[in-house]
Order: C-alpha cells, then sequence, then structure tokens
C-alpha cells in the first residue's frame, strides 16, 4: 500500500473519529455559565444617543474622555467600535422608520463586551486570564496575560481589543461589566447609573429577562418579538429589545449554540484520555510500517 495524502489523511480522520466518539460519549459538553448572574438589557426605542454611557464609562474605568463628548451630530458620521481607549460606544442608524413628518427616524445602539455565558473568549484563553465570574462578568487578569491574542479571534463580537502602543505592558482591553462595583461595593455598572431615559436596565439575568419579556407582550407593536442575547451562542449577559431587526443595528445573526462546545468536545475527545495521542501515533506508526514492507517488497519483486 503507497502512503499517499489521500491515504494518510483517510487513515487520520478514521482514527480521529473513533477517538472523539468515544471520549466524547464519556466527556459530554457541559455550559459553564453562572447560575444566579446578573445582567443588562438596552432598550433601542428609549436610547436617544446622549451617549452619557460613553462618558460614565470613561470615568469610572479612567479611560481618556469620550471624543467629542459634547457632539451628538458630526460624531455618529462615522461608525465606531470599541477600542482600547474606549470600553463603549454609540452608534446611530437609520434603518428606514419615518416619524410623522417622514424624516427618516435615527435608532441609537450601544455597543461593549456581551459577557457571554459561555464565552468564547474564556475558552480560547490558554493561561486563564479571561474567566466568567459568578457575578456573569467575563473577568480580565492581566497579571496571567501573554499577549495570545486568541481571545480577539475567538470572541463572535469582534469586541476585546489591544494596547498596540504600548510595548512594554500592553494588555487586552474592553468593557469590565465594572465588575469592582457589583462583587465588591455591591453597585450596579456606571453606564447604567446615568442613562437618563432608562433605556438600560441592570439586575439579576432571569429579572432583566422577564422585564424584557413583559414589554415584548405588553407593546406587541412596538418590538421586534424577540430578545437579542437571550439564546444567541448560548446566551449573553448583555442583551437588547428594538422596534428594528437587529442586524440593522450591526448585532450579527448568531446560532444558539455556544461557541466553546464545538471547540472544546474536540478538545476534550482528543485529550481526554492519556492514550488519545498515543492512538494516534499508533495508528501513523502503522501505516507507515505497513506502507514500508510494501515498498521494500516491491523492490525485492523488481529486482528479480
Amino acid at each position: 500500500m503507497k502512503l499517499t495524502r489521500r491515504t494518510f489523511f483517510k487513515f487520520m480522520g478514521a482514527a480521529g473519529s473513533t477517538v472523539v466518539g468515544r471520549a466524547s460519549s464519556a466527556n459530554a459538553w457541559e455550559s459553564k455559565a453562572p447560575p444566579d448572574s446578573y445582567g443588562c438589557l438596552v432598550d433601542l426605542s428609549r436610547c436617544v444617543g446622549c451617549r452619557k454611557c460613553e462618558e460614565a464609562c470613561s470615568t469610572v474605568n479612567g479611560l481618556p474622555a469620550p471624543e467629542r463628548a459634547n457632539c451628538q451630530c458630526t460624531i455618529f458620521e462615522k461608525k465606531r467600535r470599541p477600542d482600547d481607549t474606549a470600553y463603549t460606544v454609540v452608534n446611530r442608524y437609520f434603518t428606514g422608520k419615518l416619524d410623522t413628518f417622514d424624516k427618516p427616524l435615527p435608532t441609537f445602539a450601544k455597543v461593549q463586551c456581551m459577557h457571554c455565558q459561555d464565552a468564547a473568549c474564556v475558552s480560547a484563553c490558554i493561561v486563564g486570564a479571561l474567566t466568567k465570574d459568578e457575578t456573569g462578568a467575563v473577568h480580565y487578569d492581566v497579571s496571567k496575560c501573554i499577549g495570545c491574542r486568541y481571545c480577539m479571534v475567538a470572541c463572535p463580537f469582534e469586541i476585546p481589543a489591544y494596547e498596540y502602543d504600548d510595548p512594554i505592558t500592553p494588555r487586552v482591553m474592553k468593557c469590565t461589566f465594572c465588575y469592582d462595583r457589583i462583587k465588591k461595593e455591591g453597585g450596579i455598572p456606571g453606564c447604567v447609573t446615568i442613562c437618563p431615559t432608562e433605556a438600560l436596565t441592570f439586575g439579576k439575568r432571569e429579572t432583566v429577562l422577564k422585564i424584557a419579556h413583559d414589554r415584548l407582550r405588553e407593546n406587541p407593536g412596538k418590538y421586534i418579538q424577540h430578545v437579542y442575547g437571550e439564546k444567541e451562542v448560548g446566551g449573553t449577559s448583555w442583551m437588547y429589545i428594538s422596534a428594528v431587526p437587529f442586524e440593522k443595528v450591526n448585532l450579527p445573526v448568531l446560532p444558539e449554540t455556544p461557541s466553546p462546545k464545538l471547540s472544546e468536545t474536540i478538545q476534550h475527545s482528543l485529550f481526554s484520555y492519556l492514550w488519545s495521542p498515543i492512538a494516534l501515533f499508533g495508528v501513523l506508526g502503522a501505516v507507515m510500517f505497513t506502507s514500508k514492507k510494501h515498498t521494500d517488497h516491491s523492490n525485492r519483486k523488481g529486482g528479480d
């Protein structure tokens, strides 16, 4: 049997399937979402784009003041993303809705880390610098971070940012969910405290979800009948209700399956047993040995 690229992958695929099948049956993936965590609801129909949340966030986290903090017009001419100097930003979208004078009605949307229930960034972090805390926050420990930036690649919302301009002690930067305020002081996130229209509602996640569904039920003609973040990628701590389709305010369409479920199942399947790597290398060795015997036999026949 000649060892070709196709033959090699055929054997490796068969071996891998066997290992995955055996290990996954013994180690089914389980959610690591905390059972009694906090959550925050963003009601886009109430947001007026005042950007007070940006200002409060920068103050609480010691970040630079928001770009053109008092400007509510030209700042919205460009779409912004959270970065290493701003953990949350508000963008303006025109989605086709008109007011009574047929003028376009804007929809404003706050963007920040979603603090996923089963966070892809936590799963991707190879040193445990990112952890899902019982408060619901995806907590970052800079002392453990090695700057691999796998979290940035893994995040389905493209949120984590990196301090590229700091060559000595660069950090991964993102919304902290005001972790210290919630856990150590019993407080609430800074952005929530300052919102003048009560577009932000903070509390236990289950309570916040009930509030969201109550609003949808009581105002069926006002809202899209969906709570964004309730089930997307397994659920998030930040959730949204809206009068316009979520994809029109740059909230991506995502599956309900948690991102780590597939990746961790594969990892656990391959390495949950000590013999798994040995088995794979054993199969490869057998293929090589069989191939060598076939080649030697063919050479001898050719020599005769």
